[in-house]
């Protein structure tokens, strides 16, 4: 799946002039956690997230200091948090250095981005132009709205044969030591694993294949230096 295939689309957007004030009434009127901002041409100039109004003297929540603490702190940070506390238009306030992908980004790659940058959002752009937005609530509705596929009967030889070629795909996979049988849709593991995580992995594998119908592990591990 690409990135299309998930995005909301239109977009709520909102440009640099708007106010701190009306992006929070949007942000609970439309029940969403952030908004692009773009400038009169359209273009992506910034993003405004719930985060970068946690702190807002309007609230009673501006970011406090001991007299200490205040001694650490660079001047630059102090004057940031006070703009972060205290502006009223959003061009003071918004990140101006966003993440964003395409409608053509696969998923993965997505899911990439936001763990990376720790972010919640990536905004699609086109052509200059947003498009829609990715967040990880999205992601999530992939996986639960997937389709089982069609129930068709695998035989024993075909389950084996895709199971070992899945495997053999894999680097983690050591299928040399690794026997599979099948016998009614029960698949048997058998041989030698370096690790929980492998071993773990085989069997997932395994019942990932359509037509598995229960997988018995017996494999063993044995660290990698007795290997060699």
């Amino acid at each position: 799946m690409k990135a299309r295939d998930v995005m909301v689309s239109p977009v709520i957007t909102v440009n640099p002039s708007s106010s701190v004030r009306d992006v929070a009434k949007i942000f609970l009127e439309r029940r969403i956690s952030a908004v692009p901002v773009i400038d009169e041409r359209g273009k992506l100039v910034g993003i405004v997230s719930e985060g970068d109004l946690m702190h807002r003297t309007e609230a009673g929540t501006e970011r406090k200091r001991s007299w200490w603490l205040q001694g650490f702190t660079g001047d630059e940070t102090l004057a940031a948090e006070y703009v972060k506390a205290h502006a009223r238009k959003v061009v003071d306030v918004m990140t101006r250095h966003v993440i964003a992908a395409s409608p053509d980004t696969p998923l993965h790659e997505i899911a990439n981005m936001l763990e990376s940058n720790s972010i919640k959002r990536v905004p699609i752009v086109k052509d200059g132009q947003v498009v829609g937005i990715v967040s990880r609530a999205n992601l999530i509705q992939a996986v639960a709205s997937v389709r089982q596929e069609l129930d068709i009967p695998l035989s024993d030889a075909v389950i084996r044969n895709k199971l070992l070629a899945n495997l053999q795909g894999e680097p983690w996979a050591h299928t040399g030591l690794l026997n599979i049988t099948v016998s009614g849709g029960v698949v048997d593991l058998w041989g030698i694993t370096g690790s929980d995580a492998e071993r773990k992995a085989i069997r997932v594998a395994a019942e990932s294949i359509p037509g598995v119908c229960a997988v018995h592990d017996n494999l063993i591990k044995r660290p990698m230096e007795a290997w060699t």
